[in-house]
């Protein structure tokens, strides 16, 4: 679910849940939603042709309900499997596969990934994507001849060449199409315009590990009567029940920064990395300390308290100590920099039974550019108000002080604010970014 942010969103929010149906017969069931219907494909199950689509509502519920009295005779009339077929009759059937289909077979076995490298039924795959554009009204005969070539010299090339051969110009293709989607920019956040309708065909996943282990109580960030609320970086929101101490959600903040070429570029194995970035030529004495813009948003379900952007932000050596770079972004001295959160602070929450409202929580989505426009620091991540421990550093100011923390490997945040009783509402008051200096050497190529 895109939330907002201006006019276009720097993170998203996505509720995941888990469950996996079960199928006849162990038979493993995949649910596909096309054109907004929703449709099964059953694997290994009996009385359906390979790769067939059964039909939703009521014809599906009549066709299992045939399926299941099928599966429940004794095991003599389905003692047969795939498996026990000869590679002849099994690459006969893997020809029919579509590449994605095919690759997914190639995870059944070791027999079976042998199978689906098959040269033969990859190069047909290949020439059918990536045929040359030829005239509606004849076949070149050089086209003609090239194919019969390759199909005679499938047999000659080492098992599984063809099939790196599609997903190498397969990934190249999408590249640049993805380059093109992605080209148009937000004047203010600097993110593709058009992350939405690049993620809009197909669907994606992001692959990581959490450890649930880290639920401690320095990791948590609220809680209510139900339950409590933890946070595992990157931007995992956790939700356990008080009473049995069980989960009851599962929250994934997204930023948009490079969002898209993580969902597709990406896999299990080998998830997706940012390339290499090359320090821009600047003989400037004060290059990487100067030009910064800021697009902060502090937002739940839905509605936004903050989003603001801050241009011209710098920093002097003399704020250069222990490993960081201070921006000060909201000054405690100036008070025409001070701003209000609109509305209450809160991280709305919502099960299949319940729902609820943490106060003084919020998801806060970080996009800041350096002087040549491109994204230095990004994260989308929930943060908690709290109340001070001490007095302020800053100025007395007729209220109590709160503060908000954030940190990570490249940077910290910190923002203070003051509850203003009268109008029932948060006052920022200071609000400063701490950059790691190792990083801003390693972007421009300085030595700070």
């Amino acid at each position: 679910m895109a939330m907002p942010f201006g006019a276009a969103p720097a993170a998203w929010l996505l509720w995941l849940s888990f469950g996996e149906p079960r199928g006849c017969c162990g038979a493993r069931r995949v649910q596909v939603w096309k054109d907004g219907e929703r449709k099964c494909l059953k694997l290994g199950s009996v009385g359906t042709r390979p790769g067939a689509m059964l039909p939703a509502g009521p014809t599906a519920l009549s066709l299992r309900a045939r399926q299941d009295k099928v599966c429940r005779r004794p095991s003599a009339g389905c003692s047969a499997s795939l498996d026990s077929l000869p590679s002849e009759v099994l690459l006969k059937i893997l020809s029919y596969l579509d590449a994605a289909a095919l690759l997914c077979a190639g995870c059944v076995n070791r027999r079976f990934y042998h199978l689906a490298n098959d040269n033969f039924i990859w190069i047909r795959i290949y020439s059918t994507a990536f045929s040359p554009r030829r005239s509606h009204w004849r076949v070149d005969p050089a086209e003609k001849t090239d194919l019969s070539m390759n199909l005679l010299s499938a047999g000659d090339k080492e098992a599984g060449y063809w099939k790196k051969e599609y997903l190498t110009k397969q990934i190249a293709s999408v590249k640049a199409a993805l380059a093109q989607v992605l080209k148009p920019l937000h004047p203010h956040t600097g993110l593709p315009v058009k992350t939405k309708e690049a993620l809009r065909p197909r669907w994606h996943s992001l692959i990581t590990k959490y450890q649930l282990s880290q639920l401690t109580e320095s990791s948590a960030v609220g809680g209510d009567r139900l339950m409590r609320v933890f946070c595992l970086p990157p931007g995992l929101v956790v939700g356990l029940w008080k009473r049995e101490e069980e989960l009851a959600f599962v929250m994934a903040n997204l930023h948009l920064h490079c969002l898209v070429e993580r969902s597709m570029l990406g896999s299990p194995a080998v998830p997706y990395e940012l390339p290499p970035h090359t320090p821009v030529s600047d003989d400037s004495p004060e290059r990487g300390l100067h030009g910064y813009r800021l697009h902060v948003d502090m937002h739940s379900g839905g509605v936004s308290c903050l989003c603001g952007s801050f241009r011209n932000l710098s920093a002097s050596k003399g704020y250069l100590e222990n490993e960081y770079m201070k921006l000060t972004v909201i000054s405690f001295k100036n008070n025409t920099e001070h701003l209000p959160l609109i509305g209450k602070v809160g991280l709305s929450w919502k099960t299949n039974s319940f729902d609820g409202c943490i106060k003084s929580c919020s998801i806060m989505d970080v996009t800041l550019l350096e002087e040549y426009g491109k994204p230095f620091w990004c994260f989308s991540s929930p943060v908690c108000v709290r109340c001070c421990p001490g007095p302020s550093d800053g100025p007395n100011f007729l209220g109590e002080a709160y503060y908000v923390d954030y940190s990570d490997s490249e940077g910290r945040l910190h923002m203070e604010l003051v509850w203003v009783e009268e109008t029932e509402e948060y006052f920022i008051v200071s609000l400063a970014l701490y950059l790691r200096l190792a990083k801003v050497n390693q972007w421009f190529g300085t030595q700070y």
